[in-house]
Formats: structure tokens, sequence, C-alpha cells
């Protein structure tokens, strides 16, 4: 097997480039973190167990359907980092009451990628209707909702409708 010539030595890098690499790595990853399903479906199943209060059933159904499509998609490793990251950002949108905000970033999702979404967005966009209606019927004012918070702990829509 090939070697090193006999008596050489393998320099490590000076200390400090290895400093910076780990730095730079920790950065990057830190900017590419990968934001959770769980976390997400909270919040919009939240979303929908609220509405299920004033919308009729069929309205929310097809919802549910909707979002286990996304929550498939997402668990199979069909949606791009991107499109998380910006339902990670629509879902803490949704919760915070920015109804503007997370239908700006349903836009920016059919626009940019729409082949990943289509077949999920559109219970996205009634979920963010509806829970705006829930707090403000006839008033598109941004206000933060009394009852649209994430669930205490991940809750499958399998579980959910079983319960």
């Amino acid at each position: 097997p090939a070697g090193p010539p006999p008596g050489a030595v393998a320099t490590p890098p000076p200390p400090h480039l290895g400093q910076m690499r780990t730095k730079r790595e920790a950065a990057i990853s830190q900017s590419e973190s990968e934001p959770e399903v769980e976390g997400v479906m909270s919040v919009l199943n939240g979303a929908l167990a609220a509405c299920r209060r004033a919308v009729k059933a069929q309205v929310c159904n097809e919802v549910a359907k909707r979002l286990h499509l996304m929550e498939d998609s997402w668990r199979s490793g069909r949606l791009s980092l991107p499109v998380r990251r910006r339902m990670d950002t629509l879902s803490a949108e949704l919760q915070k009451g920015r109804w503007d905000a997370a239908d700006d970033i349903h836009r920016s999702l059919m626009v940019d990628h729409v082949t990943e979404v289509s077949q999920w967005m559109v219970g996205v966009k009634r979920l963010i209707a509806e829970t705006r209606n829930l707090i403000a019927p006839d008033s598109a004012a941004e206000a933060p909702p009394p009852t649209v918070a994430p669930c205490h702990g991940f809750v499958s829509l399998a579980s959910f409708w079983a319960g």
C-alpha cells in the first residue's frame, strides 16, 4: 500500500484557518437550518381546529385533506428546502395573525414553486382566509388571533380526526 514517503510528516493547517472553517461551517449550517414539519403542522392543525367551530365541515375536511398532502410530501422528501422554509414562515405569520404576510408567502410559493405546491396550496390559502374571517369577518385589518395557536405537542391528522 502506498503511503507517505519515509520521514514525511503531514502538517495540519495553521490553527486560524481551522477556526475560520469551523465558524464558516457553523454560519452556513445555521443559515440553512431545517424547519421541522411538526412545528408547521401544529400551527396549521391548530388553525384548522379553531375554524371547525365556525366553518362548514365539508370545507374543513377539504383543507385537512390538502394539509395531509403537504405533510406527506414534506415527510417523504418531496418538498425542497425553500418551500419548507417558506411554509415555516407562513405558519409563523398565520399564528401571529399577519394575514397579509401569510397571503404574500402563499402567492410567492405559487409563483416560484407551482409544480411542488399546487396539489395542497389551495387548502393553505383557504385556511388563511378562514382564520382571518374568524377574527375579523368583515374586515381585512391585521389583528392578533386569540384562538389560533399551535397545538401543544404534535398531532397527526390521523389522530386529530380520530379524537
